[in-house]
């Protein structure tokens, strides 16, 4: 049980901090539907599951050491090298993304021009991945439990003081910027390109259980976890869309209704996801081309952080709306794949 527990939260802290932390994801892919979006949140919860268990149980089963055994599996010769390079493609986005949402968060809460906020971000996850700081991310993959307690309190706090009826706030919500014109076609994109971030991190985790049972166990535990959290937010950003509606940070936001401290704690926490969150993303995209031993790899970080940080300043609410729906729409790609996969033998296992 502790196994496929870490596994579950392996799942959902790397899923956290791109999708999750400033709301804005959830008001755009779910929230802005209205009360159609609780239907929205089941649906990601049932698919975040089944994908969750079905590559982490492969991981179990062929033993994988790197994601790449796990990707030629699913996509052969021929498709596995697409499906690696989809992946690399869809990190380098969430990474991108990041940065602009710090510059966000920045501007939100202290008034700093987000593009200073962007660079401020971008030169801490470079120098971190220059100096391979491992025990600083180490450190910061510790904030998630307190994210979620905090994202829990917003809850709580949005439900007690919802002052307009659900009606008028279903009126509202739908007067918000949707990433696409169906929730059902939201849910999947919001699924497939967080997906694909995690994809590698469950196909290598799955790979140090021996027991697939607990693999999958875990693998589903944690899908279930990520659809729980997007109902969560989505509640909480629903009863008080009066406060939220064009905002940037919506989480931030009701943080500081709540309490100025407490909207200065969860800009602390909300950076900290978000610095962890690129630095994941760069690393792994980073040694994906290049040893870290080599010299070539400290000008590679620099080369991605540069390009990233000067992509960022498109802005954050576009790149969400935008980025995130061009790598739902190549990430619909992996996960048909890996449905094949598991058509092509249901539950068994991938053991030659």
């Amino acid at each position: 049980m502790k196994k496929s527990l870490q596994i579950a939260a392996a799942f959902v802290s790397l899923v956290v901090g791109a999708g999750f932390a400033s709301g804005q994801e959830i008001m755009q892919y779910f929230t802005s539907y209205g009360v159609t979006s609780i239907f929205g949140c089941i649906v990601a919860a049932i698919i975040f599951s089944f994908l969750g268990m079905t590559l982490a149980q492969m991981g179990s089963d062929l033993q994988t050491t790197s994601h790449k055994e796990g990707l030629y599996y699913i996509g052969g010769r021929f498709f596995g090298p697409v499906l690696d390079l989809l992946i690399c493609f869809v990190l380098f986005g969430i990474a991108i993304v990041m940065l602009a949402g710090a510059g966000s968060a920045f501007n939100q809460m202290y008034m700093i021009e987000p593009s200073v906020g962007s660079m401020l971000m971008v030169l801490a996850v470079m120098f971190t991945l220059l100096w391979n700081a491992e025990n600083i991310i180490g450190i910061l993959a510790t904030l998630t439990p307190y994210l979620l307690g905090f994202i829990f309190i917003l809850l709580i706090y949005s439900l007690f003081t919802m002052d307009y009826s659900i009606s008028e706030l279903n009126e509202l919500s739908k007067s918000q910027p949707s990433a696409t014109p169906h929730w059902l076609l939201s849910t999947v994109l919001y699924v497939s390109f967080n997906f694909s971030a995690a994809a590698a991190m469950l196909i290598v985790v799955g790979g140090t259980v021996v027991d697939r049972n607990v693999a999958k166990r875990g693998g589903a535990l944690g899908g279930l976890l990520l659809g729980l959290l997007i109902l969560l937010i989505n509640l909480a950003l629903f009863a008080k869309m009066d406060v939220v509606r064009g905002v940037e940070m919506p989480t931030l936001m009701l943080a500081q209704q709540i309490h100025p401290v407490m909207g200065i704690i969860m800009s602390i926490i909300l950076l900290a996801m978000i610095y962890s969150t690129a630095i994941g993303t760069l690393y792994i995209l980073a040694v994906r081309i290049v040893t870290p031993e080599r010299f070539s790899f400290k000008i590679i970080v620099m080369l991605l952080c540069l390009v990233g940080f000067a992509i960022s300043l498109i802005g954050f609410t576009t790149l969400i709306s935008k980025m995130y729906a061009v790598m739902g729409y190549l990430g619909i790609l992996l996960v048909l794949a890996i449905l094949w996969s598991w058509l092509r033998n249901p539950g068994g296992s991938t053991k030659a």
